[in-house]
């Protein structure tokens, strides 16, 4: 009798734990209705999709490059730029399913590097990198992203479904912040 009445408490908990993106799917209505704002949060491993009203409307888990978390500092050491960003272009990729291009380096981030190499926190002759943007994981790989595996060169990497999802809603000329 006991493992009846556990049982409906089980499957609550087993729904909720998988339950990670909202029940409101990204879909025509909102893609069309709506213009979308990207918030990355570092710290909880989240990308979050938010409409223009600011309602939230999807979380998806995502890993990156350094395991720190830290700032992008320089090309090659493997950080996540922090920032406001836009999505300046998507195309498919023969490696990570689907890719949207960030604006890395902008202008802000542009800044960020100069000064840090007239304080000398960076070598002079360091570079300040580029194609950093969104895509999925290599085939069969996305149990990378549900053990937090931080595996890229700095970008933001979700599961191969999410990035689909992701491509086909998602405009060119998003916005995007990212934040530890």
């Amino acid at each position: 009798m006991k493992p009846i009445l556990y049982a409906p408490a089980w499957l609550a908990l087993c729904t909720m734990v998988t339950s990670f993106r909202s029940p409101l799917n990204l879909n025509t209505r909102y893609a069309t209705a709506n213009t979308y704002r990207l918030l990355v949060v570092k710290s909880s491993y989240e990308l979050k999709v938010y409409d223009s009203s600011g309602e939230w409307l999807a979380t998806y888990p995502v890993v990156f490059g350094n395991k720190d978390l830290g700032d992008k500092l320089m090309q090659g050491d493997r950080r996540t730029p922090e920032g406001d960003f836009h999505i300046i272009s998507k195309k498919v990729h023969n490696k990570w399913s689907r890719f949207l291009l960030l604006d890395y380096p902008n202008a802000e981030s542009m800044n960020r590097f100069n000064q840090r190499k007239a304080k000398g926190l960076i070598p002079k002759d360091a570079q300040v990198g580029g194609g950093i943007g969104i895509h999925g994981t290599w085939p069969n790989e996305d149990y990378a992203i549900d053990g937090y595996q931080n595996w890229t060169e700095g970008c933001i990497s979700t599961k191969n479904k999410y990035i689909q999802e992701l491509f086909d809603w998602i405009p060119v000329g998003t916005g995007i912040t990212i934040r530890r």
